[in-house]
């Protein structure tokens, strides 16, 4: 189901992409998708799926609190 009004630029998903540090093949492989069908969103009408923004700001969160725990558990803080 698509949701309306919330269209993505190319340039965001780039951005995105860039701060989680993921290329769009590694991105495609996460989602199961076909890195084809990834470089095609945005392009000759082909919106982004509404959810991507939101999965990969989850993802950059997740990457940040895995380095904040194991910060942490280096520390000797929690033993």
């Amino acid at each position: 189901m698509m949701k309306k009004g919330l269209v993505m630029e190319k340039e965001k998903f780039s951005e995105l992409l860039k701060v989680a540090g993921l290329s769009k093949k590694d991105f495609a492989e996460l989602v199961g998708t076909s890195a084809g069908a990834v470089s095609n969103w945005g392009v000759s009408g082909r919106d982004f799926p509404y959810w991507i923004e939101s999965w990969i700001n989850l993802y950059i969160d997740n990457k940040s609190f895995k380095k904040l725990k194991s910060a942490i558990k280096d520390s000797g803080a929690c033993e």
